[in-house]
């Protein structure tokens, strides 16, 4: 048996931009991700809406600082075979970093503690990384979201090259979620269900490449 851990924000958890509310599980991306595996892999899901790589953010009851809780929730579901890393939407906020620049740095911190720090329970070695560089934003009449997210459209388009190169200097796989989805202009951040199932057919391949299926 494989294991998977999905670890993202509110893409992961399955926002859905239209209700506010969460997609249908069978909607969710880790869950298409899962059926396509099939039954020899686990696929565990930790997303948390407002989770950013490594900024602390206080609007929320919840700790939403993607690397103070790594930690413990690799530990808690060690050993992992594969972790997939989608975040960065939230750094894009100027309220907590603002700049895709920040966002690599955050995740570079992610994969420092995967990879020197391998939560392992005693594994030969640490587990693969994946890291996804979320869909950009898109400009949005939701004055809210416009505000919180401003010049958050622009940067967000360079997180791609950022995570790539970042993949690229630290062995870690890289998927480009953009190419296979697009954020919703209903609030400019999260996607529609189909988007959502997008992500997890797109990963597919990836994924069974890297646990060698």
């Amino acid at each position: 048996m494989k294991t998977v851990l999905c670890y993202g924000d509110s893409l992961t958890w399955g926002s859905d931009a239209e209700t506010g509310g969460r997609h249908a599980y069978e909607d969710r991306w880790p869950t298409v991700l899962q059926k396509a595996l099939g039954p020899d892999v686990q696929v565990i899901v930790e997303g948390l809406r407002g989770r950013t790589t490594a900024f602390d953010e206080h609007l929320a009851d919840c700790d939403r600082n993607g690397a103070r809780l790594l930690p413990t929730i690799a530990y808690t579901h060690a050993p992992i075979d594969l972790v997939i890393l989608l975040l960065g939407s939230n750094d894009m906020k100027p309220a907590i970093a603002g700049t895709a620049l920040a966002a690599m740095q955050g995740m570079r911190r992610l994969v420092e503690m995967l990879r020197i720090n391998a939560f392992r329970d005693g594994a030969a070695t640490p587990p693969e990384v994946l890291i996804v560089a979320p869909p950009p934003l898109c400009e949005t009449a939701n004055v809210e979201y416009s505000a919180m997210f401003a010049g958050g459209v622009e940067q967000s388009k360079m997180l791609a090259s950022f995570y790539a190169d970042l993949a690229d200097e630290w062995g870690c796989g890289f998927f480009d979620a953009g190419s296979v989805a697009e954020t919703s202009p209903t609030d400019g951040v999260h996607l529609d269900a189909a988007n959502t199932r997008a992500i997890g057919r797109g990963i597919e391949p990836a994924v069974r490449m890297m646990l060698g299926l």
